[in-house]
């Protein structure tokens, strides 16, 4: 902002004060960018249309912009005509799915997040050695549902240490936990807790489910959050990890803390009397959405955000393997 004589403008005193942090990481993990570049590639590949089971990742915007390109979202397999293209989305799907899939001839590319198939190898491993699961995560999930129903048998879902004493088990010293990957570090740590409270001899994963990203973005927001009057989470109400970034900023010690889509959902009362804005977003937003909020604080009086880097990522997860033969056949190779 500038005077007509071309001279800067005076800050006032209030101005002066403010001041805007943005989280780094955030946004778009590995697992997000290769599904969404899965359903992109496909339909560059075989045409419109190609069906995708459930959202293909937790973002309203990212399902709307590949809509527009001519992805179709179902909730079921049953919406898929038969001997077309399905994508599985990142959250990943059960076997009986992948058996449905088959008996009606559908083309299938699989873009579950490697991490969370790691998960379901765990389960596969773990009932193997008849080991009854219990599984951390939330009641309808997709990505509980596909880690559930790899051994339905043997996984019982623990939403929480308030489900601990409902546990029932066949043997105290065979019982091991999985976690669903997008869930808050610290709750996941405090529901292990109590269950190894009941259950003395639970046996570990061999690694941390919680996925990198998942970790990273909480770290970082906790970094951000401490001396924050307001943090904005950017990021779809179905996305477990943007919810949970909402919670552990306030945990951290944030004033207050919202969840927005985009920047239409600011509600301007949140900035009254605030001096310093902290802003994030979730592991399956697109960084447009995140500069449509910094924008939206920059015509309200306040600076240009200063990152704060608390982690590195260089993480690629390579495409789903049926997709890159078929483009390498498309492309003579």
């Amino acid at each position: 902002m500038s005077t007509d004589l071309g001279t800067p403008a005076v800050l006032s005193p209030d101005e002066a004060d403010r001041a805007v942090r943005l989280a780094a990481p955030r946004g778009y993990c590995a697992g997000v960018d290769r599904a969404v570049i899965t359903v992109e590639k496909a339909l560059d590949l075989y045409g419109s249309p190609v069906y995708v089971r459930k959202q293909i990742v937790h973002n309203k915007h990212v399902v709307s912009n590949l809509e527009s390109r001519g992805a179709i979202f179902v909730e079921e397999l049953d919406e898929v005509p038969e001997g077309q293209t399905v994508v599985f989305s990142a959250h990943g799907v059960s076997p009986a799915v992948h058996a449905e899939a088959a008996e009606r001839s559908l083309k299938t590319i699989d873009a579950t997040c490697p991490l969370v198939t790691k998960v379901h190898h765990e389960a596969r491993r773990f009932a193997s050695d008849d080991y009854d699961i219990l599984l951390i995560g939330h009641e309808g999930h997709e990505e509980v549902e596909g880690t559930a129903g790899e051994a339905p048998e043997h996984i019982q879902l623990v939403q929480g240490p308030q489900d601990v004493h409902k546990i029932e088990v066949r043997d105290p010293a065979r019982v091991a936990w999985l976690s669903q990957t997008s869930l808050s570090v610290d709750e996941t740590r405090e529901t292990v807790a109590a269950i190894r409270e009941r259950f003395p001899e639970l046996l570990d994963p061999p690694s941390d489910d919680i996925c990198y990203a998942t970790q990273n973005r909480q770290l970082a927001v906790k970094e951000i959050a401490s001396d924050a009057d307001l943090v904005i989470v950017v990021g779809s109400g179905n996305s477990s990890n943007s919810v949970r970034l909402v919670e552990v900023a306030l945990e951290a010690g944030a004033k207050a803390s919202y969840r927005v889509d985009d920047a239409s959902e600011i509600d301007e009362a949140w900035l009254d009397g605030v001096r310093s804005v902290s802003v994030t977003s979730g592991a399956s937003v697109p960084e447009d959405l995140v500069e449509g909020v910094l924008q939206f604080l920059s015509e309200r009086g306040y600076p240009d955000a200063q990152a704060v880097h608390s982690a590195e990522e260089s993480l690629i997860f390579a495409l789903p393997p049926e997709l890159r033969r078929d483009m390498r056949t498309a492309q003579g190779g």
